[in-house]
């Protein structure tokens, strides 16, 4: 069973029954309904088109659903005829879902907790697990972002800048239990990057993965932290390095510069340098200039 295909293929799946006329809550219980039936299925029955399989299944459970709830009565006119197939729309309704789960009516924790639900394909329990919190108040936590988001229009312009801040979140929670967040949350970019083209997302891209790079000699064995100028710099992934540096030379081209993109510069700097003391602290204090004028962060300051 491809568990990383379900967990690809879940928000396209969910943002369109809510395009259809589904709300929120209900079209993602609708979904996880069905992703309970592809691990009941598919391995004895493997569908030709998995997305297809997938949202044919879950709108007739959300239709199920509606038609077995009277409070839902009033939204039958919507959901009486299925419609007809046709193809199946990806990277947009992908994108709006990330604007959905980032809405400024939600608090932080709630808005990554649904991410990692809703587009990330993540179930409750890994979420609380990765959080350190019991399977039963992370469910709540997700209960109550789903009843804030009930009759929120679909079609609401998002704020990039709102969902880069949700996905920076989940990338700093880093590693625990049995669900690596910092590449949840690198996986997250890549496929927000590949909806949208914006250098600020390039920028926080190119800013994860050049901090992911370290990762290897970020902690010394007995799990203590190793400052950034006593690291084994050969222990950094070069490869990571060299994609990070490429993605954040793309994005300031355009001479569009937001603070993601300064971050990652200064995060290049210092993983250009071979050694802690050639690193080229003129330029970082430059970068940290430009992130003040950015930010007017006393922290940066």
């Amino acid at each position: 069973m491809d568990e990383a295909l379900l967990r690809s293929l879940t928000p396209g799946v969910l943002a369109l029954l809510v395009r259809r006329g589904a709300d929120f809550a209900a079209a993602e219980d609708a979904v996880q309904e069905a992703l309970v039936e592809a691990l009941r299925v598919w391995p004895a029955d493997p569908p030709r088109d998995a997305k297809g399989w997938l949202v044919t299944v879950a709108w007739r459970k959300f239709l199920d659903q509606t038609r077995a709830d009277a409070a839902r009565r009033r939204r039958e006119d919507l959901v009486l005829q299925e419609p007809a197939p046709g193809p199946m729309p990806g990277a947009d309704d992908t994108l709006r879902l990330y604007f959905l789960c980032a809405h400024p009516s939600l608090t932080s924790s709630s808005a990554i907790a649904l991410t990692l639900r809703a587009v990330g394909g993540l179930t409750t329990r890994q979420i609380a697990q990765a959080y350190l919190v019991p399977e039963a108040t992370m469910a709540q936590r997700i209960s109550r972002a789903k009843r804030t988001l009930a009759g929120v229009r679909f079609d609401q312009p998002g704020d990039v800048a709102t969902v880069l801040r949700v996905l920076y979140l989940v990338f700093n929670e880093g590693y625990s239990g049995d669900v690596d967040l910092a590449a949840e949350a690198i996986r997250l970019t890549r496929q927000l990057a590949a909806a949208i083209d914006h250098p600020e997302v390039a920028g926080l891209l190119a800013l994860m993965l050049l901090h992911h790079a370290r990762r290897a000699a970020r902690t010394a064995p007995d799990g203590s932290l190793v400052p950034l100028a006593e690291q084994d710099r050969g222990r950094w992934d070069t490869g990571l390095i060299a994609e990070g540096v490429s993605i954040l030379q793309a994005a300031l081209v355009r001479d569009r510069l937001g603070e993601f993109q300064a971050q990652a510069a200064i995060a290049a700097l210092h993983a250009d340098a071979p050694r802690a003391e050639e690193t080229d602290w003129v330029q970082i204090v430059e970068w940290y200039d430009e992130l003040v004028r950015l930010t007017d962060s006393p922290i940066v300051r």
